[in-house]
């Protein structure tokens, strides 16, 4: 007799004590069961968000109710084909130390077995492995019923869980390169680039709050100029909304799902929102590309808002850089600020918010997609966001990590897909891509991702640790915010995780 199948009688045996209730599905015509106890409950199975550097068999995490739920695939552990979901799929909630949805082509019913309808798992006639079941259940009819050892399953498909960070990078630099930095540093600013009718704007990465998508309703405000479209509600907040376009006289452009709005910070505590066409990049200038606007454009011009013009690609890009606070010193704004501080003291003592609650730590993230997922990564780990260029330059004997590398100001940067160093499909290269420029150690390093879609602002208490799948998942995307109102799940990336000590070193001789 094998140490294993001796494991199954003792399983075995324990489940005849235990005369439990036991929950019985089906999958691929086999019959199953899963012990009672542990099962919190059945659910239709939920959207997922897919995530990478995770086993096949897990299809993605789901949002249950303000919990980030693993969804798993018994077909997948089972080596099984997977099929559609039909109106009889379920996931099974199972606790497992922590929740774990697993699904099963149907449930079929909730029985109680006695001692006599338990048995040893060893001379069981199946397809699936025989060590991932305890024991099996004898019906009326001599059919049998597989009670499944999910905590095995979950060991087998999960056994990197407990993987620490190893190899990452760490952020070193030398006192002498250290210096050279910060000389570099404190002779660029980083501006915010969108377009409005084709014209491309910018404003100090300082001075923005987030970026978020255009809202469907705006509350209208009697008798404000037509730029000010009104007041939205962004979460437990009320914010006066600028139509650029408008502002710049330009003609109007209804508000569709497309269009963005630039927060704008205005003092310690209030801001208003910007709609402008589109989000392009950040940019990272030299000061010395940024000048004031020429005497000749001012003279007899109403170009107040426009405070200097940003000259790129050698002059072949001008970027207007706006004056937010000569934009905004007009009284209908402020009026309207002031209606929408009032509104919002109103809200308050109506519903009783404490103002600790209002002041609630948030954190920045930048918003951008790999495929129908949304990952999000801090924005002080952000660079600047670039477009692709027509064509990377390949370098000879570069690793097979890096895509080629683009001329950044003068430097060499190195660039890497996103999705293929997530181990995702390839993508066809198209204009809504960006490059996401971080610095690891002392290389900076592009990633290209699918598109940026905004900055956001995130409560930090509906932000949670990711559930442990794989070592690598768990050190490249170590968090999820959960954002249950609008039914979204961001994973969050840790940019410093994302090569190795070895990679970087690479990386360097190739920049």
């Amino acid at each position: 007799m094998t140490a294993q199948t001796t494991v199954r009688k003792e399983t075995a045996s324990e489940l005849r004590e235990q005369k439990d209730q036991f929950v019985t599905f089906v999958v691929a015509e086999e019959r199953f069961a899963a012990a009672m106890a542990p099962v919190q409950e059945i659910i239709r199975v939920p959207p997922v968000a897919k995530v990478p550097l995770a086993p096949s068999s897990l299809l993605g995490l789901a949002n249950l109710r303000g919990r980030v739920l693993p969804i798993v695939s018994l077909r997948n552990i089972f080596g099984l084909p997977e099929v559609a979901e039909t109106e009889y799929s379920r996931a099974l909630v199972i606790d497992l130390g922590t929740p774990m949805g697993f699904v099963v082509d149907r449930v079929s019913s909730v029985i109680s077995a006695d001692a006599g309808q338990l048995e040893p798992a060893q001379e069981v006639q199946t397809t699936i492995r025989t060590d991932l079941i305890t024991g099996v259940i004898k019906g009326a009819h001599d059919d049998l019923t597989m009670v499944l050892d999910f905590d095995r399953i979950i060991h087998g498909e999960f056994a990197n869980i407990s993987g620490k960070r190893e190899d990452t990078a760490e952020v070193a630099l030398d006192s002498t390169e250290g210096a050279d930095h910060q000389k570099v540093e404190s002779e660029l600013i980083q501006l915010v680039s969108f377009t409005v009718e084709g014209q491309e704007y910018a404003v100090a990465i300082s001075e923005v709050q987030e970026i978020v998508k255009a809202p469907e309703r705006i509350i209208q405000v009697p008798k404000a100029p037509s730029h000010v479209l009104g007041i939205m509600r962004l979460r437990e907040n009320l914010l006066p909304v600028v139509s650029l376009r408008l502002l710049l006289r330009l003609s109007p452009l209804p508000l569709d799902e497309t269009q963005r709005v630039v927060v704008l910070r205005m003092g310690p505590t209030r801001a208003v929102g910007v709609v402008v066409d589109s989000v392009n990049e950040v940019l990272r200038v030299s000061r010395r590309e940024v000048e004031p606007v020429p005497a000749m454009l001012t003279k007899g011009a109403d170009v107040e808002e426009i405070g200097s013009i940003c000259r790129l690609e050698e002059g072949h890009r001008l970027v207007s850089v706006l004056d937010t606070a000569r934009m905004f010193d007009s009284g209908a704004v402020q009026d309207v600020m002031a209606q929408a501080a009032s509104m919002e003291e109103s809200m308050e003592q109506d519903t009783g918010r404490e103002e600790e609650h209002k002041l609630e730590e948030d954190e920045q993230v930048v918003v951008f997609r790999l495929g129908a997922e949304e990952f999000g990564v801090s924005i002080t780990a952000v660079q600047e966001i670039i477009r692709v260029p027509e064509e990377l330059v390949h370098v000879p004997k570069a690793p097979a990590f890096v895509e080629g590398v683009v001329n950044l100001r003068g430097s060499v940067l190195p660039v890497i897909d996103q999705r293929r160093h997530l181990g995702l499909p390839g993508l066809e290269k198209n204009d809504r891509q960006r490059i996401m420029v971080y610095t690891l150690g002392n290389s900076r390093v592009g990633f290209i991702v699918d598109s940026v879609s905004e900055v956001l602002k995130i409560p930090r208490n509906i932000i949670e640790p990711a559930p442990r799948l794989s070592g690598e998942q768990e050190r490249i995307i170590g968090r999820v915010a959960n954002l249950q109102a609008q039914k979204r799940l961001i994973m969050l990336i840790e940019p410093m995780s994302l090569l190795s000590r070895t990679q970087l070193g690479e990386l360097q001789e190739v920049s």
